[in-house]
Parts: C-alpha cells; structure tokens; sequence
C-alpha cells in the first residue's frame, strides 16, 4: 500500500496502481500531454471511493510507502489500461508503406 498526494490532499492506494500512475504522470509530462485517470483508493476518511487524477506537465504528485494494514483497493484494470496507455505514448505502432498504385496494379496483372 502506497500514499499519494496529489492537490493537498493524500489518500491510500495498492502499490501497483501508484506505481503506474506516477509513471503515466511522467511519460504525459515527457510528452506535453494531457490525461484522467480514475482510481479506486480509500480516502483519509477510510472510505474506499473513486477519485480522478487530472494529468499535465504541471501536476504535482508524490507517492510514498506507508506501514498501513488495509487491504489496498481493487485497481488490477486501470493498471493494465495504465500500462497500455504507457506503451502506446512510448512505444508507438509502426506504420507499414503504402504501396503506390503502380505496384498494386502489377500485381494484379496476368502480364506475368
């Protein structure tokens, strides 16, 4: 279980899920991008709740261990999405050749 404070304000989520959102916060910045993200976390009141990070090249975060006992709330899809959404900034889909009409047209033929 990690604490994460963002805008003043410090709640309680699993380690996985931090660790993915300060690491999509620091690709947007990279990037000069903007993105949400939706967590489930349990907020200073002990209430497991949804809470909606807004991403930018300006967002102040810090994510730190803590010694607490509770069962850190589910977040195992946003993780994946978390993680996907990383691949495709950092890793993105290569684009084949277009081939020119040209081409296309030969192969079609029963020249050959």
């Amino acid at each position: 279980m990690k604490q994460l404070k963002y805008s003043e304000k410090a709640v309680l989520v699993g380690d996985d899920a931090a660790d993915a959102l300060i690491h999509y916060a620091r690709v947007i910045s990279d990037h000069g991008g903007a993105d949400t993200v939706t967590l489930r976390v349990i907020n200073p009141n002990g209430n497991t709740v949804e809470a909606t990070f807004l991403l930018t090249a300006s967002t102040v975060m810090m994510v730190e261990s803590t010694s607490s006992d509770l069962e850190p709330p589910l977040n195992s899809e946003a993780v994946q999405d978390l993680r996907r959404r990383i691949d495709v900034i950092v890793r993105p889909a290569q684009l084949e050749p277009e081939s020119s009409w040209a081409e296309d047209s030969l192969k079609d033929s029963d020249i050959m």
